[in-house]
C-alpha cells in the first residue's frame, strides 16, 4: 500500500527532504534538456539542410508546448494522484526524447519536441506544487532543493550540450535523456509516496485552460519573433502579442464570472505576497534569463572563446548559485522573503555592473569573480519569490498559484531574452550606421593598408558596446524589481513585535 503524504508537521523533516530530492531527480532531465538543445541549432540546420527560421521551431515549439501544459497541471493534481501524474509527465517527456533522438526529418523532430515540452510542462510545475503541499514551515529549505535543477540547467546544459556535439552527434543530446529518465522513474515508483487526489470530482475549466494556454503561447511566440527580428515593435510581435494580451483580458473576464472555479482564480491576487511574487518573477525573468543568454555570446563573440570554453567560464556563476542555495532557504524560513530578495538583488547588481565595462582584454580572474558574485545574487532572487507566492494560501490554492507563477516566469524569461537581443541588435545597427556615415565623410584618416584592421577593430568595439548596453538594461530592471520585493513577507518584523 502506497504511503500517503501528510502535513509536514506529521512527517520528519528528513523524510520530507528525501521526497523533495526524488522529485528534483525527476525534473533534472527536462531542466537540462531545455538548455542543451539550444546549443545544437546550427548543427540541426546543417543536417536537415534547412534555414535557421524553421529550425528555431525546435526550440520555440518546446517552449510553447510547456506553456500549453502548465494550466492543465492544476486540474490534474486535483483530479488524480500526484505520483501518477508525475510519472505520466516523465513518460511523455521520455517518449518525446526518444522521438527526437530518432527523428528522420525536421517535421518529426519538431513534433517530438512538442511532446517533450508538454511532458516538461507537467513535471516542472508539479514539482513545485507537490513540494509546497508538504512544505509547512520548511518552505524556504524545500524551495532551495527545488532550486538545484534550476541552477544546474542553465549552467551545465550548454556545457554538456557542447561536449556532446563536439564529440558525437546532436542526437545524443536526446539519447542521454533516456537512461536518466528511466532511472528517475524507477526511483520515483519505489520511493515517492502517494499524493492522493484532493477532489476526484473536479471538473476541468476547459475555457479557462484554453484561454490561459492560448494567451501565454501567443505572447511567448510574439516575443520570439521580436528576438528574431531584433525589433520589439515588428509586425509579428505586435500581432501575436496583441492577440495574446487580448486573450488574457478575456480570461480575466471569465475568471471574474467563474470566481473560485476558474483554473487560476483572481482572488489569489488579493494575497499581497502572491501579487508581489508574480510581478517579481516576471521582472526576474527579464533580469536573469536575458543576461544568461548574452553572457555566453559575450564570451564567444567578444572574447573569441569556443563553446566549451565559454561554458566552463560560466561555472563560477553556478558555484555562486550553489553557495547561496542552502543559506537562502534557511533565511527565508527565519526572516521572510523581503530582505533575502533585496540583499540578493544587491549582489546581482554588484556582479552585473562589471560586465557593462569589461572588454576583450579584461582578466579572466575579474570575470570569474564577477560571475561568482552574480551567481550568489541570482541564486537568492527566484527562491524567495517562488516561496513567498504561497504564503497565506490554503492547500487547495497551491496548484492554482503554481499555474500563475509558472506562466509569469515563462513569459518574463522569454521577454528577457528577446528584449536584450533586440537592445544589442539596435545598438550594433546604430553604431555601424553612424560609423559608415562618418567614414563616407572622411572623418577617419586611415590609410588603405590599415583600413581592414581598422574596420575589424571598430566592429569589435561596436559589438562590445552592444553587450554593455544590454547589461545596463538588465541592471535597470534589477533596480525596478526592488519595488515588488518591498511587499514580500517580513518575518523579522513579526518576531520583533512578539
Amino acid at each position: 500500500m502506497a504511503e500517503e503524504v501528510v502535513a509536514s508537521e506529521e512527517l520528519p523533516y528528513k523524510r520530507v527532504q528525501a521526497i523533495a530530492w526524488v522529485l528534483v531527480l525527476g525534473a533534472l532531465a527536462p531542466m537540462l534538456d531545455a538548455t542543451m538543445a539550444n546549443i545544437a541549432i546550427n548543427h540541426l540546420a546543417t543536417d536537415f539542410k534547412s534555414g535557421v527560421d524553421l529550425i528555431q521551431w525546435v526550440i520555440t515549439g518546446y517552449v510553447l508546448a510547456m506553456a500549453v501544459a502548465v494550466p492543465f497541471s492544476g486540474w490534474l493534481i486535483d483530479r488524480f494522484n500526484g505520483k501518477t501524474i508525475y510519472i505520466a509527465g516523465e513518460l511523455i517527456f521520455l517518449l518525446g526524447s526518444l522521438g527526437s533522438a530518432m527523428a528522420p526529418n525536421l517535421n518529426w523532430l519538431i513534433g517530438a519536441r512538442l511532446l517533450q515540452g508538454f511532458g516538461s510542462g507537467i513535471v516542472i510545475p508539479l514539482l513545485t506544487t507537490l513540494l509546497m503541499t508538504m512544505a509547512g514551515k520548511n518552505a524556504g529549505k524545500l524551495m532551495s532543493t527545488v532550486g538545484l535543477p534550476m541552477v544546474l540547467g542553465p549552467i551545465l546544459g550548454p556545457v554538456i550540450g557542447a561536449v556532446i556535439i563536439q564529440n558525437w552527434s546532436w542526437r545524443y543530446i536526446f539519447w542521454v535523456n533516456i537512461p536518466v529518465v528511466i532511472i528517475a522513474v524507477i526511483i520515483i515508483m519505489k520511493m515517492l509516496p502517494s499524493f492522493p487526489a484532493r477532489n476526484k470530482a473536479a471538473k476541468l475549466d476547459f475555457i479557462g485552460v484554453g484561454l490561459l494556454a492560448s494567451a501565454s503561447s501567443f505572447i511567448m511566440y510574439g516575443v520570439t519573433q521580436a528576438a528574431k527580428a531584433a525589433d520589439i515593435f515588428n509586425h509579428d510581435t505586435l500581432l501575436y502579442g496583441g492577440v495574446g494580451f487580448g486573450l488574457l483580458a478575456l480570461y480575466v473576464i471569465w475568471a471574474l464570472v467563474r470566481k473560485t472555479k476558474a483554473v487560476m482564480p483572481l482572488n489569489l491576487f488579493k494575497h499581497k505576497s502572491f501579487a508581489a511574487s508574480s510581478i517579481g518573477l516576471l521582472l526576474g525573468g527579464l533580469m536573469i534569463n536575458g543576461p544568461m543568454l548574452i553572457l555566453p555570446l559575450y564570451l564567444q563573440n567578444g572574447r573569441n572563446m569556443s563553446v566549451i570554453a565559454a561554458g566552463l567560464t560560466l561555472i563560477p556563476q553556478g558555484i555562486g548559485m550553489l553557495i547561496a542555495r542552502p543559506m537562502i532557504g534557511k533565511l527565508i524560513d527565519q526572516i521572510g522573503a523581503r530582505y533575502v530578495t533585496l540583499v540578493s538583488l544587491v549582489f546581482t547588481v554588484v556582479g552585473t555592473i562589471p560586465f557593462a565595462y569589461f572588454d576583450s582584454k579584461t582578466s579572466m580572474v575579474w570575470i570569474a569573480a564577477a560571475l561568482l558574485v552574480r551567481g550568489i545574487g541570482v541564486g537568492g532572487v527566484f527562491m524567495p519569490l517562488m516561496t513567498d507566492a504561497y504564503t497565506g494560501l490554503e492547500k487547495d490554492q497551491i496548484a492554482q498559484a503554481t499555474i500563475g507563477t509558472r506562466i509569469t516566469q515563462n513569459i518574463g524569461g522569454s521577454f528577457g531574452s528577446a528584449i536584450l537581443a533586440t537592445v544589442m541588435a539596435n545598438s550594433l545597427l546604430n553604431s555601424t550606421t553612424d560609423f559608415k556615415v562618418k567614414l563616407a565623410k572622411g572623418v577617419y584618416h586611415v590609410s588603405q593598408t590599415d583600413m581592414p584592421s581598422f574596420m575589424k577593430q571598430m566592429a569589435a568595439g561596436f559589438q562590445m558596446d552592444a553587450y554593455h548596453t544590454a547589461f545596463w538594461v538588465s541592471i535597470v530592471v534589477t533596480f525596478v524589481t526592488v519595488i515588488p520585493a518591498m511587499f514580500l513577507t517580513n518575518k523579522s518584523k513579526k518576531q520583533a513585535t512578539k
